[in-house]
């Protein structure tokens, strides 16, 4: 069973830079037709993809998938001896004010096979 949970701050200052980390366990990033996402949803909306990296390391682009504001100011990599991939988001306003999910996505469907809890990330000064 492959599970994923989220860390990171709960409370981020406008202008910052927020980092959150995605613990996989049940199963290796680096390995089988996967795509490691990280999806955001702000209040009262809709999920919002941010970014994604594969199995291989490759970084996906997305193009048509994430909005322009948001590819700029989103990065994603990994650390496979621990098994964690993470986003950082800059120069982060009140509207980047969301709950933050890691998840799985398999290759060939594009299903959302296992999402981690999220985690609440509010920005405010």
């Amino acid at each position: 069973q492959v599970q994923l949970q989220e860390s990171g701050p709960g409370l981020v200052k406008p202008s910052q830079t927020l980092s959150l980390t995605c613990t996989v366990s049940g199963g290796s990033i680096a390995t089988g037709y996967y795509y490691w996402t990280w999806i955001r949803q702000p209040p009262g909306k809709g999920l919002e993809w941010m970014r994604t990296i594969g199995a291989d390391g490759t970084n996906f682009d997305g193009t048509n998938f994430y909005s322009p504001s948001l590819k700029s100011r989103t990065s994603i990599f990994r650390d496979t001896s621990k098994n964690q991939f993470s986003l950082q988001l800059t120069s982060v306003t009140p509207e980047d004010t969301a709950v933050y999910y890691c998840a799985r996505v398999t290759g060939g469907t594009y299903s959302f096979d296992y999402w981690g809890q999220g985690t609440q990330v509010t920005v405010s000064s």
